[in-house]
């Protein structure tokens, strides 16, 4: 079964074989004539193959490689070294073959996460609803689930939709999600994404979402764009396309010229097979991918990796990016004669409609005071501003200063100490006060920047919708200088494409992030909990919630990048200087080729050292998981 297997993934590979081996005992039993027609045959036909799609590719202007191999083909054939020109088209086919091992070995870490998709849900029905003969646990397709679904997750199962968890605590393995090693501790009412692998005990979770909305479905179709996503790999080697076909096509020439035997032009163009530059660079690149897929950071294509290699200007958005992202209620400044728990309990349940995270720190800051929310009507958000709902036969409006004062000009601006904010509200078109909310800096975000700079980053700016204020100290204690605040969407935009040093690097999570993430050369969503929109635009998305990831991120991508340039320059470097050698005379053509193909075999292998860690910048990237460490081991 595995030698049919082998057939059906590599049949041209397979048939060479047999072809070589054929010519090889045709000569061993004396029948030269033979052995020479059957391989003149058979490399006029890959000749021939070779050739329409090298035209193909010459009429849509690429100019690639495959001239060298046809010619090196066409040369060994014209002089009689038939054996050679076999060993050639065994070089190609093995390479495509080598190729496709080293791009599985490389994918590995990606299409892990597309095996464990889950298929099957098991669904708890309502008793009250229950047919009598109904199981207590009915098996359901995982697209069947709604939200509201009670479902039992068994020991070691996929988790198969979001949901909230039911039981007291549970366990779960979410490093597919975010790339933590450590087990996940969760207690009841918290939320549970899909992907996250149980325990070693079964629990009950209520779907919040569908499968198709779900984090893990989410980061599939993130890993699908990465797989299908075009790497810029072919580019990068096509670089050194012209410039080595013309190298090595005059010193075939020459040793014409020189020598006055054609048999010396064959000799150096089977040297000059272009298979280190077809093949190690991609090889790299997806080894480079599939890397920082094990860390949780998901690159869609090789151009990415090649963007993050070259960069030279990053850009952070603030809330939940250099923020932790979880603001909370530290003040509530009402208008004279204004409850404040009233104040919070309207804007809370109007916050309910908005997907911002300061509408979270509203929402928790309610609950902890053991407010009861109204479900309010008609919510809808305005993004970047504000969300206006009905809630108990009153329009609240919740937002930005400018966004209330559109209702009620006399709204004003609370007083704010450095790294606060507030959040406006009105009722009816009557302002009735400030909720001030603070969200610090998260515990790695200096170091983030500070590795940033020692990278060679040299322009760091912070873009940001929050006051001037807030901003300006939350960017001190970054250590960054440069600061954008109270800007809007299309603000960014204009600031991202305005960097005059390129290419830039935009860090982003939020839905206002969006338009910007796309336009930056690279852009990076903080997805853990960031928008869907976000990640959708990004060209990068952090599973996990750590903002250290971004110097990973750069640090994979200029990893990879050096790899695939070395692997191309070994397969140059060597294949030059062999050439050179054998326009003297010094090395016979089936000599010659045999040789090429340690040349192959030494790039590739160099390619995948891609796949191994770089330095990581183990100082940022683990001050994050600190404090997490802690309470897991208490």
């Amino acid at each position: 079964m595995r030698v049919v297997a082998a057939i059906r993934r590599q049949p041209v590979l397979v048939l060479t074989l047999l072809v070589f081996a054929t010519v090889l005992g045709l000569l061993w039993s004396g029948e030269d004539v033979i052995a020479s027609w059957v391989a003149t045959v058979y490399v006029g036909l890959v000749i021939l193959h070779t050739a329409v799609d090298m035209v193909r590719d010459i009429l849509r202007g690429h100019y690639g490689l495959d001239i060298l191999a046809v010619v090196a083909m066409v040369s060994t054939l014209a002089v009689g070294e038939y054996v050679a020109s076999l060993i050639i088209v065994l070089m190609l086919t093995g390479g495509e073959a080598l190729e496709s091992y080293a791009a599985a070995r490389a994918r590995a870490e990606l299409t892990t996460l597309l095996e464990r998709a889950p298929l099957v849900a098991h669904r708890i029905p309502d008793l009250q609803d229950a047919d009598p003969g109904e199981p207590l646990v009915i098996d359901v397709p995982v697209d069947e689930v709604e939200p509201g679904d009670v479902l039992l997750v068994r020991p070691s199962e996929v988790v198969p939709v979001n949901g909230v968890l039911l039981d007291e605590e549970a366990v779960f393995d979410e490093s597919s999600l975010t790339g933590e090693s450590l087990p996940a501790q969760h207690v009841r009412g918290e939320q549970i994404l899909s992907g996250a692998v149980n325990g070693t005990q079964a629990v009950r979770l209520r779907a919040t979402s569908r499968a198709a909305d779900s984090q893990y479905q989410h980061i599939l179709r993130l890993v699908e764009q990465a797989e299908e996503s075009k790497a810029r790999t072919v580019r990068l080697a096509d670089r050194f396309a012209v410039p080595f076909t013309a190298v090595s096509l005059t010193i075939g020439a020459v040793a014409w010229w020189l020598s006055g035997d054609p048999v010396r032009f064959a000799e150096v163009m089977v040297l000059a097979t272009p298979c280190p530059l077809l093949i190690a660079a991609p090889v790299a690149f997806l080894g480079g991918t599939s890397r920082a897929a094990r860390v949780g950071i998901i690159v869609k294509g090789g151009a990415t990796l090649e963007g993050l290699a070259r960069a030279r200007s990053v850009a952070f958005d603030k809330t939940g990016t250099l923020s932790r992202g979880r603001p909370e209620v530290v003040r509530i400044d009402a208008v004279p004669g204004v409850d404040e728990n009233e104040l919070l309990r309207l804007a809370a349940s109007a916050e309910q409609y908005s997907s911002h995270v300061l509408a979270d720190g509203v929402m928790r800051a309610a609950e902890e005071r053991g407010l009861e929310l109204s479900p309010g009507r008609e919510g809808e958000e305005e993004a970047t501003d504000g969300v206006v709902a009905e809630v108990d036969g009153h329009t609240v409006v919740v937002g930005k200063l400018g966004f209330v004062r559109e209702r009620d000009p006399n709204a004003y601006l609370s007083r704010l100490e450095p790294g606060e904010t507030s959040v406006a509200v009105a009722v009816d078109d009557r302002f009735i006060g400030n909720l001030v909310l603070s969200d610090p800096l998260r515990d790695n975000a200096a170091d983030t920047v500070r590795v940033l700079r020692e990278l060679g980053i040299e322009d760091i700016a912070m873009l940001t919708g929050d006051n001037r204020i807030t901003a300006d100290y939350l960017a001190t204690d970054a250590g960054i200088e440069t600061v954008h605040a109270e800007v809007l969407p299309q603000d960014k935009v204009a600031l991202v494409q305005a960097m005059p040093n390129r290419p830039v690097v935009m860090v982003g999570d939020g839905v206002n992030d969006a338009p910007v993430l796309a336009t930056a050369d690279v852009g990076i969503a903080m997805g853990a909990r960031g928008s869907t929109a976000a990640s959708e635009a990004a060209d990068v998305v952090i599973t996990r919630d750590d903002i250290g990831k971004v110097v990973q991120a750069i640090d994979i991508g200029r990893r990879t990048y050096s790899v695939a340039l070395s692997a191309i320059w070994i397969g140059v470097v060597l294949s030059v200087g062999l050439m050179v050698v054998a326009a003297f005379g010094h090395i016979p053509a089936v000599a010659g080729a045999l040789t090429q193909e340690v040349v192959d075999l030494t790039a590739i292998l160099y390619a995948l050292l891609a796949l191994r860690p770089g330095t990581g910048h183990p100082e940022v990237l683990e001050r994050a998981t600190a404090v997490r460490r802690t309470v897991l081991a208490g």
